[in-house]
């Protein structure tokens, strides 16, 4: 079989990069050294771009999760062709295509199932989609936005703009063109890249399936520190039109507090979430399986897995009761004085089923726990 040719302009243009990075930015720092001006603006482009694309391309216009004022998007826009990543539009286009078909190797435009290096870097090597390329059948409604389509006209001007200006332009104010060029520029470059990639990448191959094994996204706590909170994506590939990819408190997922602090100065409404019962449910299901697996082969298999299986009825049971109580409540409150709720007797039920359903949780862990 024939393998598709070579896409020498993206082959030079990561290898230049990588090689000045990994070269000449050492040597500069070890005989000229970087000082903090040039060391913070770098970070903070690197920054820029990076949320450029976790909250305008992959939460904004790749799954819709939220809507943003025109100022915003413009933002994004500009800080996409500085994270040189392709336009909105494009790459909208293929990250729909991948979660539609995640890990088909035939349709996947970066499957994981085709190994590390591809789903990284490698399917941007080769013109493996030549037929489809220019398809933008799935992002019909981001051709309905005027920047989307402004910015993917004007792609390849924009990013020249933004990849010498802002680095240039930095480096001129600062009276240290070269450093900006080496640091802002390519390093700054290749560390966007390459984060980004390990979403791919490392992320459907590292770390825990919390929600599903349906495919191969991973939850990783220390991957989401380095990719602006996108390493949560196991949850990710099940509930993608939630805005949140980490959902606990605790979570690095600094995507999702810009998007929620844009929300409080009204430049963004509409935030999706995904119903709390529905997560439960699904968290509790995969901790079913993977029980159950480890059972498979025990003495007593079917017996104790019948009682897992028993156990985990009544958890899905008060769950259910749990959260349709809950709704009825918030309902309820949207329509009365708080005073009288809380004098209800609804508010008593939903005391008690809280109550009951943590008993349940800790009789499921226990019970996991005894079984592992």
């Amino acid at each position: 079989m024939t393998k598709p040719r070579l896409l020498w302009i993206n082959i030079l243009v990561f290898l230049a990069t990588f090689l000045v990075a990994a070269v000449a930015v050492p040597y500069r720092a070890i005989t000229h050294g970087f000082d903090s001006f040039e060391i913070i603006t770098a970070i903070i482009c690197f920054c820029f771009c990076g949320i450029s694309i976790t909250a305008g391309y992959h939460r904004l216009w790749s799954h819709r999760t939220y809507k943003a004022h025109a100022s915003v998007r413009f933002i994004y826009a500009i800080g996409g062709a500085f994270a040189l990543q392709n336009s909105i539009l494009h790459w909208s286009s293929d990250h729909r295509v991948h979660h539609k078909h995640v890990d088909n190797n035939d349709v996947d435009p970066y499957s994981a199932k085709k190994g590390f290096w591809f789903s990284h870097i490698g399917w941007m090597l080769r013109d493996y989609h030549r037929e489809t390329y220019s398809n933008y059948d799935n992002v019909r409604d981001l051709q309905k936005e005027k920047i989307v389509m402004w910015q993917h006209k004007n792609y390849l001007l924009l990013t020249i703009i933004t990849n010498f200006g802002i680095p240039i332009g930095l480096g001129l104010l600062h009276g240290d063109v070269w450093s900006s060029i080496l640091l802002i520029g390519v390093m700054r470059l290749v560390l966007s890249h390459h984060t980004t990639f390990f979403i791919n990448s490392l992320a459907h191959i590292w770390g825990k399936q919390t929600y599903t094994k349906k495919n191969t996204a991973r939850d990783n706590g220390i991957l989401a520190f380095f990719t602006f909170g996108e390493g949560y994506h196991n949850f990710h590939h099940i509930f993608e039109n939630d805005y949140r990819n980490g959902i606990r408190w605790f979570h690095f997922d600094p995507t999702k507090w810009i998007i929620k602090v844009c929300s409080y100065l009204n430049l963004a409404h509409s935030l999706r979430k995904t119903p709390e019962d529905k997560i439960a449910k699904a968290k509790a299901h995969m901790q079913l399986v993977n029980s159950q697996t480890k059972l498979q082969h025990s003495i007593h298999a079917e017996e104790l897995i019948s009682k897992l299986q028993h156990e985990y009825d009544l958890l899905i049971d008060h769950m259910t009761l749990y959260y349709e109580t809950k709704k009825k409540l918030i309902a309820q409150k949207g329509n009365q004085l708080s005073e009288d709720v809380e004098r209800s007797s609804l508010v008593q039920h939903y005391k008690e089923l809280k109550e009951n359903l943590n008993l349940r949780y800790k009789n499921w862990d226990l019970l996991r726990a005894q079984y592992a």
